[in-house]
């Protein structure tokens, strides 16, 4: 059966002019969720959708009476500070919701006048984090990332001999992930220095990005049942930007035995908007993989899996530095990947997830890990594409990089495009590094 259905059809346009932009990130075929308030006004944040340069208050417009039947309890949900009422209602709700609010943001739509009230300007708001994350997994799921990676630490074996079997991924914290917009400290921990047998605390100095998309959950699953691949996507609500910084240094002498700890836990940032994966269904492709690689276990394979179980979504990483600023020159392009290109699948990463009984829960998170691409210039972090630091980056106005620095931007864009389809956009993720504080220093 066809995941396309009338909110897709390309020749559709909107009563909201902006919305209408060819190279926009927010037509009326995206209309993706996202938590927000008016900048400067001490009021709750709220449920909102965004279309073109504006956002519909899901409250208000449920208020105004434009949805009925199943939009309107989906709706009604909405009336929460945090989307993960409305991700557990699951996605025939969802659908209803954005099939509504596709028929009413519509030209020649009779609800228009009354929905003009409803809206509110992006640039007129602030956003927070969309849900309540109660758990967050982080995966590693880009070959690419994992053996560039590799190579770094173990030359003549960089794929450690699990990786083609079993999604890779490590529980991390969901305390310290914010929205778009964070500027935060750089981050103070344990470092071994080259040469020594001593560590020191010392503030990091090899500040990284990794370029990743964001995955939640909507409806979860009881402790002790598992998710089926065939199922896993209806348990999903949607997709963002991730950015899970990371402090190399720290990381090199805390990682083993049990992974990452204060190397990741100090900020990761997701984009504002969850794009749905309705939105998304114009832009699914094959998920495959190499022939005499080994295939995936039953509970990890399906048909629909190799048919469209991958995502065709551009990917982008720029670099803006305080000098760039100063001088009013646009950010430069670090890195272009793809999220085709993962070796595990959003389906897969869910039914391995609750193979062993685990739940899942509305607001849940995954990060899929860093998203590199097969050539050296789709590498998604600082640290492949400088080669662990030891080839600095050239940037064009004569600065270098092998990390990130203090008074840094890190940009991140996502798009998906291609002929017959209107394109669809997540926004910008952006995210500053300050320089430390002081070891002792509170806040």
């Amino acid at each position: 059966m066809s995941r396309l259905n009338e909110t897709h059809d390309p020749a559709l346009n909107s009563w909201v002019a902006s919305a209408n932009d060819a190279h926009g990130d927010f037509p009326l075929q995206n209309l993706p969720f996202g938590v927000f308030r008016r900048k400067g006004q001490n009021e709750p944040f709220r449920v909102g959708v965004a279309i073109g340069d504006q956002i519909v208050d899901i409250g208000l417009a449920q208020t105004a009476g434009v949805f009925s039947g199943p939009a309107a309890r989906a709706a009604a949900a909405c009336m929460a500070p945090a989307l993960n009422p409305l991700m557990a209602l699951g996605p025939i709700a969802w659908s209803a919701l954005r099939a509504a609010l596709s028929q009413i943001l519509r030209e020649g739509s009779s609800l228009a006048e009354r929905l003009q009230g409803c809206l509110v300007a992006q640039s007129h708001a602030e956003h927070a984090v969309p849900a309540h994350i109660g758990d967050y997994t982080d995966f590693y799921a880009s070959i690419h990332h994992a053996t560039t990676v590799g190579k770094l630490m173990r030359p003549d074996n960089p794929l450690l001999p699990n990786y083609k079997w079993v999604p890779i991924g490590y529980h991390g914290r969901g305390s310290s992930i914010r929205v778009s917009g964070l500027a935060f400290h750089r981050p103070i921990g344990q470092i071994l220095p080259a040469g020594k047998q001593a560590p020191v605390v010392s503030p990091s100095k090899r500040i990284d990005y990794e370029l990743e998309m964001g995955i939640f959950i909507g409806t979860g699953n009881e402790l002790g049942t598992r998710v089926a691949i065939g199922d896993a996507e209806s348990h999903v609500f949607g997709l963002c930007l991730l950015n899970d910084w990371s402090a190399r240094d720290i990381q090199a002498w805390e990682y083993q035995p049990l992974g990452p700890f204060l190397a990741k836990s100090f900020a990761t940032t997701i984009s504002p908007w969850i794009v749905t994966l309705e939105a998304l269904a114009p832009y699914r492709v094959p998920w495959h993989r190499p022939d005499d690689d080994p295939k995936p276990l039953p509970y990890l394979d399906s048909p629909t899996l190799t048919t469209d179980g991958a995502f065709d979504v551009e990917l982008e990483v720029l670099l803006e530095t305080a000098r760039m600023r100063e001088a009013s020159v646009a950010p430069q392009r670090l890195t272009r990947s793809n999220f085709r290109h993962a070796y595990w699948s959003i389906a897969q990463m869910v039914a391995h997830h609750t193979v062993n009984g685990r739940n899942l829960e509305a607001g849940d998170l995954f990060g899929s890990g860093t998203q590199s691409g097969p050539s050296s210039e789709e590498a998604g972090s600082l640290l492949e594409l400088t080669s662990g630091g030891k080839q600095p980056l050239a940037l064009a106005n004569g600065e270098m990089r092998t990390f990130v620095d203090d008074g840094d931007a890190v940009i991140m864009r996502a798009w998906c495009e291609k002929d017959g389809f209107a394109r669809i956009g997540f926004g910008e993720l952006v995210g500053y590094v300050m320089p430390p504080l002081e070891i002792g220093a509170g806040r």
